[in-house]
């Protein structure tokens, strides 16, 4: 453990010289923000109207905090760099280091979410404090209990794109899957929550890793319940030893397959 915590405090260091460069995502992030702002705002013109049982100031807020954690949890680590090592060859040199070439990219992808994250919080309280209001009905004490979901569904995210990454060892390029890993996530559980789909795919939507990613953090920060705190902790840890596991067996099965080919 303590060489991956090296690993990550040497990343952290270095975009700490770089956050001014992270900085600039701040325009895409408002310029997507306030296009929604202006679309919910047309979409709730009655006041105090619910919407799949959402006010206007909750559906903004979630929309603003599933992007905050989108936005900060970009990293070509975990998709182009990986799939360069294996396609590159490069895999075979780092897979011979005394750590685990899986755990080595999340602990570098953990210290580079570790500076985006709470710099893209803070720019969203501005920004959402600033335009929209305060969150209906919210507790300081919310945040605390959200936090850890918002940290695993982060690290839930990078696994199972890791996953995708990893399939370089049998195909020539990862990036089509990588797309459409990311618009699914973006549409289903980001931009709209789970309430706004039909009823008969609800319980099927929650039984994927959209639940647990981006909707499961944003909800309970938006309207927190602890029977709802409780089930997407559950589902995250549940997704997150699944997702592990697919992992470490997807690159061993890669790993022997270099053996077997000579690489």
């Amino acid at each position: 453990m303590k060489k991956y915590t090296v690993i990550y405090r040497s990343v952290l260091m270095e975009n700490l010289q770089y956050a001014a460069n992270i900085a600039m995502g701040y325009i895409s992030y408002f310029i997507f923000i306030f296009v929604f702002i202006q679309l919910w705002n047309y979409m709730y013109a009655v006041p105090d109207e619910r919407i799949s049982g959402y006010t206007k100031e909750q559906m903004i807020w979630y929309l603003m905090i599933t992007e905050m954690i989108w936005f900060s949890a970009r990293s070509a680590t975990i998709t182009r760099q990986v799939s360069m090592d294996i396609r590159g060859g490069n895999i075979a040199y780092l897979m011979n280091k005394p750590y685990h070439y899986t755990l080595y990219i999340l602990a570098k992808y953990t210290g580079e979410w570790s500076i985006q994250l709470p710099m893209y919080a803070f720019f969203a309280t501005v920004m959402g404090i600033a335009m929209v209001g305060k969150i209906p009905e919210f507790h300081w004490i919310t945040l605390l209990a959200a936090v850890p979901c918002i940290v695993l569904g982060i690290m839930i995210n990078a696994v199972f794109k890791l996953c995708i990454s990893l399939l370089s060892f049998w195909i020539e390029d990862s990036n089509p899957f990588q797309w459409l890993y990311d618009k699914v996530i973006l549409v289903v559980g980001t931009i709209f929550p789970i309430e706004i789909f039909p009823a008969v795919l609800q319980p099927f939507l929650k039984l994927t890793p959209i639940y647990t990613v981006c909707y499961g953090p944003a909800k309970l920060i938006v309207d927190f319940s602890m029977g709802k705190y409780i089930e997407i902790l559950l589902a995250q840890v549940l997704y997150l030893a699944v997702g592990g596991g697919i992992m470490f067996f997807i690159y061993a099965k890669g790993v022997k397959k270099l053996y077997v080919n000579g690489g």
